[in-house]
């Protein structure tokens, strides 16, 4: 198994890509903590990952509220014996859907800046001092690739995950002598229940049907088909391994193409 023994915490583990992440992680030996607001939806996942053979330890938190946060790991240090070798950053919002930037509230645009860029920056903040003390470390931020490529309709969420890619590259000029590898894995729409919410308003917005606004993403796409949460969480997997030891600073797009 390529994390035997390892101990990972995931935020946003209990639905979509988060779930399909702390399973694949957990079937290649780690022992994850998993955290979200919502601890009874991860409790599925929890289950899952001890069926698997593996430690489960839900743990609520809201990443952009820094007590919580200092807590969490706090308790994954207290169940890993002081110890943590992988933090994926999945907890994300969407925020404003086809609105155009003129229409979109202030408050709207800061929440999903709050949520998407803090969000990710303070478990890292609080994880690295353990990675730096014991040498080594493997950090996976989930961007988007609305972060490599303008995204018509949703300034915020574009907005947020190039921000993601900044603190990925930065954090990982930071650390590297520490023998830390920070990356980002940027999905483009991926099957999930989020994913079916999303046709479903800009279908609303549109006067389309679901149907044609899941066409027209199948369309963008080189490969013509959509992304899946395990797709995602493949990629993640070979970046929390030694397979991706020498790769840092860096995104993985997992679109089926939609940015080429």
């Amino acid at each position: 198994m390529k994390l035997d023994g390892k101990r990972a915490i995931v935020t946003g583990a209990a639905k979509g890509m988060g779930a399909a992440i702390t399973t694949t992680l957990a079937r290649e030996g780690a022992d994850v903590v998993l955290a979200a607001r919502d601890t009874s939806a991860l409790e599925g996942v929890a289950g899952e990952v001890r069926a698997l053979g593996r430690k489960a330890h839900v743990v609520a938190c809201d990443v952009i509220n820094e007590e919580q946060v200092a807590a969490m790991v706090a308790k994954a240090l207290e169940v890993f014996e002081g110890r943590i070798d992988i933090l994926v950053n999945v907890a994300g919002v969407t925020g404003p859907i086809e609105t155009p930037v003129q229409d979109i509230k202030a408050e709207d645009f800061d929440y999903v800046i709050i949520a998407n860029e803090r969000g990710t920056f303070l478990p890292i903040k609080h994880v690295v001092p353990t990675m730096i003390r014991q040498k080594s470390g493997k950090i996976i931020n989930i961007g988007g690739t609305s972060g490599l490529r303008g995204y018509p309709m949703r300034t915020a969420y574009s907005a947020s995950k190039w921000a993601v890619r900044g603190i990925t590259r930065t954090v990982a000029l930071e650390v590297g002598a520490h023998n830390i590898n920070v990356n980002a894995v940027c999905p483009g729409i991926v099957e999930t229940p989020r994913m079916m919410k999303l046709c479903e308003e800009k279908a609303r917005k549109r006067g389309w049907t679901v149907q044609e606004v899941y066409d027209e993403y199948v369309e963008d796409m080189a490969l013509k088909r959509v992304t899946t949460g395990q797709d995602v969480a493949n990629a993640v997997l070979f970046l929390a391994s030694e397979d991706a030891r020498q790769i840092t600073g860096q995104h993985i797009a997992v679109d089926g193409g939609w940015d080429v």
